[in-house]
């Protein structure tokens, strides 16, 4: 047979019942035009018609061979031919060839009596050649290894017929050979046999005895002979099937007729019942068309004398449709990758109903919308194919329900669900919740601070869905801000590697990626801003006055009001935000109701008008605050100089508001004089001064050898220093002075006193006590300071 042949033609084979396992039935692959090689290849597989497999294909041979001994009579009965049906499917491409195996009957089974004992009752009226009818032997085998003949034991009364019905049942028939004498032999007794045309053949034995019964010279007649009625298949048990009737002309107790059915068949008996008066035929259980299509049943109608007579009722059942169609599935791929093709063979199913007519011709749908189609293989056999994309994110597994439904009236269907689930390929990437992620951590915090957490999900299953978190390189050129940070691999939690100074780094961006484990993985970045929360951890730094700065202190003049402008101390704090904001106060004062410190602006003015009264020499320290928690300080110290002299001049002109503008070139000049004469004159003083100073020591020296002075003291530097710092802002004095009053021996009481120019300081002068008078001679020191 060749391939274009199978599809229209059914393959036919036969092999004995009960043949061994491995018993060869034929060669698949030579019937179909295949070579070994490509049998195997496209994985051919033999499909069964049911739900056993009797048979077995050898895929590297070809070869068809028994897998389960057969039983004919078991799968059968009396059914012949007796056939095993299957399909050949063949993949790559998909193709299915219907075949199927005939089992031979071998002689396997003996005739059998129901009744070991047949009483049968003979009128010794009975004429030589009449004849009776005996019950029938049972064989299950078919064709020649059925029952073939019957014969007797020998005897002189009578001999033995065999006779066969239309349905091809063989049954027994005796021939009286001459007539009965009851007075000289009761009863007649011999046995009977059944024997089949097997090889060697089986036989059955029951013994008969025959009863000569007194005369009776009519026998009862059936109104017909032949009764056919149809009965449907779906009628209730105790239905009438037919009545049958039989008359006889003898009266009294001959004339007395009674009904039976003779027990030609096992399968008769369970099924039908005769009222032995009436005749009314009736069901002992319902019928079943699919199993049996036509009964006959053989009445007898017996009078009281033992005449007996016989007729044939022939029982039709007809079709209802009473059996839905029924899915077997033969083939099952429970898993299916997401990513199988259009087409792919999901499952192999076959669709059988056991009516006939349109009540047993079936179509198959499945109900819904499935991405699965039906595919019609051969006649009742169907593949459930792939007929869309599949997609495990969205359906993971498919309940496919197949339905079949014949074309009776009314219409049966019946349904068989699949369960087909879906294997995840890797085909979906990591989204994380937020494109961007933005995490605070405050400066300072140690190592290994936890920053937050990454949240990236896959929607794959499995290793593909399982996610892995890192961070990507920065570009060449860019700052390394992955090594601020590290990012756990399977939890995402982000951790600081060290602590973070917010005035060095503020904040940062870098990106990270999700990653998925599948194969190849797939992966999606997002990117984490870090920002850098500022602690109070710097203390303010005073820029102005300096810290060690050695000039001149700030210049008041006596005649400054309430409200003047002393000095304005500058500072900055390296912290942002309320850690940066400063306040000013003033924490120390000589005078504290002279002075105050502008909150916010740093600036020292004078709190009332300066008196008289007030000290010479001013020590402040301002006290500069952050706004932190906890708040950080630091001090500015510096010094104040009330002055009213030689200054008052130059510091009029200064906070002049007139004086602002640029001075006219002759006004210049006239200042620049009054300098020069002043310096000519200082130095003419200091001239004098040191030449006297130097004659008095030379006169000392020569009286302190023969006198014992006291020791020398004077008022060392730094008795009055203080800084001269031009406040109003015009500029500092230039240059500044100090004087250094020096007393002789013996002029304490005295008013003359000795000036030179004293250079303030303000480190040592802000510490100066008030003056202390001395009567103890000084030796009188260079002047130190700067001239123009």
């Amino acid at each position: 047979l060749c391939i274009s042949g199978m599809k229209a033609e059914t393959a036919r084979y036969s092999v004995p019942e009960e043949a061994e396992r491995g018993s060869f039935v034929a060669n698949i692959a030579k019937d179909l035009g295949l070579t070994r090689e490509e049998l195997s290849a496209r994985q051919a597989r033999l499909v069964p018609d049911g739900e056993k497999q009797y048979l077995q294909l050898n895929q590297h041979t070809g070869d068809l061979v028994v897998r389960e001994p057969m039983d004919r009579e078991e799968l059968c009965g009396q059914r012949e031919p007796c056939l095993v049906r299957f399909d050949v499917l063949l993949e790559s491409p998909l193709q299915s060839f219907r075949a199927e195996v005939r089992l031979t009957d071998i002689n396997d089974h003996a005739p059998v009596f129901l009744n070991k004992e047949i009483v049968l009752k003979v009128p010794e009226s009975a004429m030589p050649e009449a004849r009776f009818l005996l019950e029938s032997a049972q064989d299950p085998d078919v064709g020649n290894n059925s029952l073939q003949h019957y014969c007797i034991s020998s005897n002189e009364y009578f001999h033995a017929y065999t006779r066969r019905r239309n349905d091809g049942r063989r049954y027994p028939e005796l021939v009286l050979n001459r007539a009965l004498d009851r007075e000289q032999q009761a009863e007649v007794s011999f046995s009977i046999t059944a024997v089949d045309g097997g090889t060697p053949p089986h036989s059955g034995t029951a013994l008969v005895r025959v009863v000569v019964l007194d005369i009776n010279d009519n026998i009862p007649v059936f109104t017909r002979s032949l009764y056919k009625v149809p009965v449907m298949e779906n009628s209730s048990q105790d239905t009438v099937v037919v009545v049958v009737s039989a008359s006889d002309l003898d009266s009294g107790t001959n004339g007395e007729i009674a009904y039976s059915i003779v027990q030609n068949s096992e399968e008769n008996f369970e099924t039908f019942k005769i009222n032995p008066e009436t005749g009314h035929i009736r069901l002992k259980k319902t019928l079943d068309y699919e199993e049996t299509k036509t009964y006959e049943i053989d009445v007898q109608a017996t009078d009281g004398g033992g005449l007996s007579a016989h007729c044939k009722v022939e029982v039709q059942v007809e079709d209802v449709n009473d059996n839905a169609p029924e899915v077997i599935i033969t083939s099952l791929t429970s898993t299916l990758s997401e990513a199988a093709p259009l087409n792919t063979v999901v499952a192999l199913f076959n669709v059988r109903d056991r009516d006939s007519g349109d009540n047993g011709r079936t179509t198959c749908e499945l109900p819904g919308e499935q991405p699965f189609s039906i595919s019609l293989l051969a006649a009742d056999a169907y593949a459930l194919v792939t007929s869309e994309v599949l997609d495990r994110e969205q359906v993971a597994e498919h309940n496919v329900t197949v339905r079949a439904r014949d074309k009776g009236s009314p219409v049966l269907s019946s349904s068989k669900t699949l369960l087909v689930r879906l294997l995840d390929v890797n085909d979906n990437a990591p989204t994380f919740t937020q494109d961007i992620y933005t995490m605070v951590v405050s400066e300072n915090e140690p190592a290994g601070t936890r920053l937050g957490r990454l949240r990236a999900t896959d929607i794959d299953a499995g290793e593909n869905a399982r996610v892995r978190y890192a961070i990507e390189a920065s570009p060449p050129g860019t700052p390394a801000a992955a090594s601020f940070l590290s990012v756990d691999v399977d939890s995402g939690t982000v951790r600081a590697l060290h602590p973070l100074d917010y005035e060095k780094v503020r904040a940062f961006e870098l990106a990270v990626r999700a990653s998925d484990s599948g194969s190849p993985p797939l992966s999606t970045q997002a990117l984490l801003r870090v920002v850098v929360r500022d602690e109070n951890d710097n203390t303010p730094v005073v820029l102005h006055p300096p810290a060690d700065s050695s000039g001149v202190g700030d210049l008041v003049p006596h005649w400054a009001p309430s409200g003047y402008l002393v000095a304005k101390v500058v500072a900055v704090d390296a912290d942002a935000g309320q850690n940066a904001w400063l306040s000013y106060e003033l924490a120390k004062a000589t005078e504290p109701g002279l002075f105050r410190v502008g909150l916010h602006s740093g600036e020292v003015r004078t709190a009332r008008a300066v008196t008289e009264k007030d000290a010479p020499r001013q020590k402040l320290v301002v006290l500069v605050r952050d706004r932190g928690q906890p708040p950080r300080s630091t001090t500015a110290a510096f010094a104040v100089a009330l002055v009213h002299d030689f200054s008052d001049a130059f510091l009029q002109l200064g906070h002049d508001p007139a004086s602002r503008q640029q001075p006219q070139g002759a006004e210049k000049d006239l200042l620049t004089t009054y300098l020069i004469a002043s310096l000519g004159c200082v130095s003419s003083l200091f001239l004098l001064s040191v030449l006297a100073l130097a004659t008095g020591k030379l006169c000392k020296t020569r009286l302190r050898a023969r006198l014992s002075p006291p020791s020398p003291s004077c008022y060392m530097d730094g008795d009055f220093v203080s800084d001269g710092v031009d406040v109003a802002g015009v500029g500092t004095l230039s240059p500044a002075y100090r004087y250094e009053v020096c007393l002789t021996t013996g002029s304490g009481r005295s008013e003359f006193q000795f000036l030179r120019p004293v250079l303030f300081n303000s480190q040592s002068s802000a510490e100066m006590g008030p003056e202390k008078d001395e009567d103890q001679l000084c030796s009188s020191q260079q002047p130190t300071g700067e001239g123009e």
